[in-house]
């Protein structure tokens, strides 16, 4: 499939699943939700479907406005928006106004914060829709009464439109295990369910204070037992509408999460001359943080770990090297990129480098500092895959690299240098202690004793950093499963080539051999040299 048209697919393919979905839904469940609604042919029952069908398009669009692969989109502040609009009105009463009203840094910010102001006003066209379809009564048409349904079902939207955002479901989440996709989807079903009937309890009831506000021609004039029973039947119909919802929801995951495969179909005549020219394609001329970048990212791990497609790992191994170089330096890039942003998040906590560096958030520094380490842990998933690829590729070049171009091009070095680099800068925010190790304070039984401060407690790292309370969750969570992925990398790697290491290390050529002879982004050759050594030892 030529990598130009993976998403064009991938959406054509999500409308036509949930447009099936949907219908299933509206079928089976609207008599459960409406008993007064009537499933023959009629009028009433085709334009009810339509309608449903359009509240779930709406939903659809909305959704691939704001849908993401990369958690971390900034968004313009209001004092942004209104301090750039009036800089503009201001230099065109003075007759200089050029170009756009905001830089490209604002501009990008406020596109987004438009993004998600439409997300918001589809949402509550989707309710307003949905609302009238499921919980209107068809059998005595009132337009008024419709209306104030629809108004409610509105709000309704509008809630969980700001719940979606805040809660940054549209960032696409892709699997550990890749399941088919029918399975895929059917495992999430049950959690549709369960997230639906969460929200339309406060949903329902926040919509209900609403009726305080509407007009008296939009309220049902009826009995308080007729009233019971229509609130109960809104609120059964938006539980409806909003598992409707979640289970598109689902649906979206599932469909752009799966595997897609950026090479040509085997045994035509580019897969005998350049299989990976499509796989290179995607990953150098797609945008940044773009889903297809993250697609072919996640295709050249699951190539390079799996024994699949094993014809396209040897094209890795072509006798020049430049592919296999290609490869590890468009690995290299994200992690260079997490350890440095780590590295300004640690000089901007002290600039004194010799004392214990523990980063406590406080009032002044808590916003900055936060945003920086949720910028460094953002590309989490492809760190993680591009980890995965350089150990495995690492690993697999000792029996299938015929030429030896991971040796002598000196991609072994530098990725078993820039996994090092990476894991103490990870480390160091997890508080573990990185300085080397001096002789003096080894004990028996090889124990290392750590050197005590003036103040008679132990030594911190020179670079650590500790999470603060108000950090912790899913910031921690993400650093101690980089810091997992990079040493099972490392092991990976230092138990493919042990005994290599091992004689390396024998005969004092180990940092020669398996480490770059640049400086490392973070630490010192002489820390890499002893983690290195740790791994060895499987104590890291």
């Amino acid at each position: 499939m030529n990598s130009s048209q993976t998403l064009k697919h991938r959406w054509l393919g999500f409308l036509l699943w949930q447009t099936l979905s949907t219908t299933l839904v509206y079928f089976l469940l609207t008599p459960i939700a409406n008993p007064s609604s009537s499933l023959l042919p009629n009028i009433h029952s085709v334009f009810t479907f339509f309608l449903f069908h359009l509240s779930t398009l709406l939903f659809s669009l909305s959704i691939f406005l704001i849908s993401s692969p990369h958690p971390h989109v900034p968004q313009a502040s209001l004092y942004e928006i209104v301090h750039g609009f009036l800089r503009g009105l201001l230099r065109i009463v003075l007759g200089g106004f050029q170009g756009s009203l905001f830089d490209v840094g604002e501009k990008r910010r406020v596109m987004r914060t438009g993004e998600f102001g439409m997300f918001s006003a589809a949402m509550a066209s989707s309710g307003f829709l949905g609302a009238i379809a499921v919980c209107g009564d068809w059998k005595v048409v009132n337009l008024w009464e419709l209306f104030g349904i629809g108004i409610r079902g509105l709000f309704v939207g509008l809630l969980f439109g700001g719940y979606y955002i805040y809660c940054r479901k549209w960032v696409l989440m892709f699997p550990i295990v890749q399941r088919p996709l029918f399975f895929s989807f059917k495992i999430g079903i049950s959690s549709s369910l369960k997230q639906s009937l969460k929200l339309s309890l406060p949903a329902f009831l926040s919509s209900l204070l609403l009726i305080i506000f509407l007009p008296n021609y939009m309220k049902t004039n009826s009995t308080l037992g007729q009233f019971i029973i229509d609130e109960f039947t809104f609120c059964i119909g938006m539980t409806l509408v909003i598992f409707n919802w979640e289970l598109s929801h689902n649906l979206l995951q599932v469909v752009h999460t799966r595997r897609c495969v950026f090479a040509p179909s085997q045994g035509s005549a580019d897969a005998e001359t350049n299989p990976s020219e499509t796989l290179f394609e995607s990953l150098e001329q797609s945008s940044s943080r773009s889903l297809l970048q993250y697609l072919a990212y996640l295709d050249l791990c699951l190539v390079c770990e799996s024994n699949i497609d094993t014809w396209r790992r040897a094209a890795f191994f072509e006798e020049t090297g430049e592919t296999y170089r290609r490869i590890i330096s468009l690995c290299l890039r994200p992690l260079e990129q997490l350890v440095s942003r780590l590295g300004q998040v640690f000089e901007g906590v002290s600039g004194d480098k010799s004392g214990i560096l523990c980063l406590q958030i406080t009032s002044s520094t808590s916003n900055n500092t936060e945003m920086k380490l949720r910028e460094a842990f953002d590309d989490f998933q492809v760190c993680a895959w591009c980890a995965r690829t350089i150990a495995a590729l690492t690993s697999h070049s000792h029996s299938e690299d015929r030429f030896g171009v991971a040796q002598l091009t000196g991609c072994n070095a530098s990725g078993v240098s820039m996994l090092l680099s990476c894991l103490l800068a990870v480390e160091a925010c997890l508080g573990k202690k990185t300085y080397p190790q001096a002789v003096q304070f080894m004990g028996q039984g090889n124990i290392r004793w750590a050197s005590l401060n003036k103040d008679g407690g132990s030594r911190q790292d020179v670079n650590g950093v500790a999470f603060d309370k108000k950090i912790c969750g899913i910031l921690q969570s993400k650093a101690y499963a980089i810091a997992d992925v990079l040493r099972a990398s490392l092991y990976e790697i230092s138990t493919v080539f042990k005994n290599d290491m091992l004689l390396n290390a024998k005969a004092s050529v180990l940092e020669k051999n398996w480490l770059a002879d640049s400086k490392p982004l973070y630490g010192t050759r002489e820390i890499l040299v002893q983690k290195l050594g740790l791994f060895l030892e499987f104590h890291a």
